[in-house]
């Protein structure tokens, strides 16, 4: 059973997203203010979440700055890589951007039909399996380089001009050079799709499309600040090494022109 955490101050939108939970065979937990969630995402009830939904307003806090907490918070496990939806009554285009680069995977403007989150949320799901699918079928599974792991026998490898990459789709891990990213959901996904084809120029069209189904183009630009995070945290474990060109006025690609 797919369980949902949803942090909302609205008890009308918690009724109705819990009763389109139930229709669906989902579990919700609701919870009303930003304080309590990361002490919940420690517990045991935790362990079974599938996605969260953090509306960007709340009364004790910012759900943006929650999502940031989220990414970053490492005593939470796999959580920290959980898919987040936020839900925000704000029209702005800034807000919908931040939300995406602080880490968030989608975004649905209030009011909504909770029909559509429910939809939003599965073809996230639907991207995640695609994309290990896909992974699976176009990289090595050798794991002869990897650190020893309990779960290394499901870790894909890489083979690029940058180096030997490992990924272990059970827990979201990505190595280079033997060291972990600390990726946000977003920054992974991106980098994981230049992996795949690494000789191929992707346009920022093409990378936000590989990363939502419900692409917003008045937000590709995004996709250069999450390059951005990707090279600095990249330059952090070797700055000698260009991993990621840009090629003018085309997109990006891990091998030069």
């Amino acid at each position: 059973m797919s369980h949902i955490l949803l942090v909302e101050d609205d008890p009308a939108i918690a009724t109705s997203l819990n009763i389109t939970c139930k229709r669906e065979g989902w579990q919700m937990t609701w919870l009303d203010n930003a304080s309590t969630v990361l002490d919940f995402l420690r517990t045991d009830a935790a362990t079974s979440l599938s996605a969260i939904i953090l509306d960007v307003g709340l009364p004790d806090g910012d759900g943006l700055s929650l999502c940031q907490k989220i990414r970053h918070s490492a005593d939470i496990g796999r959580l920290q890589d959980a898919p987040i939806v936020f839900l925000t009554a704000r029209s702005e285009e800034v807000d919908r951007i931040l939300g995406l680069e602080m880490g968030g995977d989608d975004y649905c403007a209030k009011p909504f039909s909770p029909r559509e989150l429910v939809a939003r949320i599965k073809a996230i799901w639907r991207r995640e399996q695609l994309l290990r699918q896909h992974q699976s079928a176009a990289v090595d599974s050798s794991t002869d380089d990897l650190p020893a792991s309990p779960m290394s026998e499901q870790a894909l490898t890489f083979h690029c001009r940058s180096g030997i990459w490992h990924y272990q789709p059970l827990n979201y891990s990505l190595l280079w050079q033997q060291q972990k990213l600390d990726l946000s959901n977003t920054e992974r996904k991106i980098l994981l799709t230049l992996l795949q084809a690494p000789n191929q120029v992707f346009s920022r069209e093409q990378l936000l499309c590989a990363i939502s189904d419900y692409p917003d183009h008045r937000l590709a630009r995004t996709i250069d600040s999450h390059v951005k995070s990707i090279r600095k945290q990249l330059a952090q474990i070797d700055d000698s090494t260009e991993v990621i060109y840009t090629h003018r006025g085309l997109g990006y690609a891990l091998c030069p022109a």
